[in-house]
């Protein structure tokens, strides 16, 4: 049994230059994430929360630091190697779904098999009766609700089985049984597959259920 973290950050960096000023978002954060734990990242808005889940992700380069998942150090091998890694063993949940208009729920699902050019129709379909959606698969987004949407992007999430889920505040545009809905999905989802979660949230309430808690204030980790 491999029992080195699975996710490991030394030292990260990360800032914002606005007009003249620059804002310091990572001041040295330094975390490790195991296998198969449930980790929520909490904080107020402009904490950083959004930027560490990013700068874990291979999605934003930090300053300073070093970030390495499995074993692979990101940000040091071009981005066409993150990207692959991102693809292969990551999914993305995200607050505001980022579904494809035009796309049916299943096609949708489908779109991340499609860049590894191998279509996963009998997995997209699992996926979506796991959801709940097994008789809204052929609709289109906007013939969804918030929740059906964001479910969708759940499945599409799974369809490459990650070894990691990312979710930035996925229940942020969902009322408050909708949002626990979801919330429990993603954490049933994750521990029946034995994935590693990472959520952001401002709901300490939701955070509750995960295996681990993370306060994020001013850049710096305060647990």
């Amino acid at each position: 049994m491999n029992d080195q973290p699975q996710l490991t950050a030394k030292d990260v960096h990360r800032s914002f230059k606005i007009g003249s000023r620059r804002i310091n978002v990572l001041r040295g954060i330094s975390l490790e994430v195991q296998r198969g734990e449930s980790l929520f990242l909490c904080g107020v808005s402009g904490a950083g929360k959004t930027t560490l889940l990013y700068t874990l992700a291979g999605l934003e380069r930090p300053e300073a630091g070093e970030v390495i998942f499995e074993g692979h150090k990101l940000y040091r091998n071009g981005s066409s190697a993150d990207a692959r890694i991102r693809n292969e063993k990551m999914g993305f949940v995200f607050q505001s779904y980022f579904l494809m208009p035009e796309l049916t729920a299943l096609e949708n699902v489908l779109v991340p098999s499609l860049i590894r050019r191998k279509q996963e129709l009998t997995s997209a379909i699992d996926k979506l009766h796991r959801v709940g959606l097994a008789d809204r698969m052929n609709h289109l987004p906007n013939e969804l609700s918030g929740g059906e949407q964001q479910r969708v992007a759940i499945a599409r999430a799974l369809i490459n089985d990650p070894a990691i889920i990312f979710a930035d505040e996925p229940t942020g545009n969902l009322d408050t049984a909708n949002g626990n809905a979801i919330m429990d999905l993603l954490l049933a989802l994750a521990r029946e597959k034995q994935k590693t979660l990472v959520v952001v949230t401002h709901d300490q309430r939701l955070a509750a259920a995960g295996d681990r808690r993370i306060d994020i204030r001013d850049g710096l980790l305060t647990n």
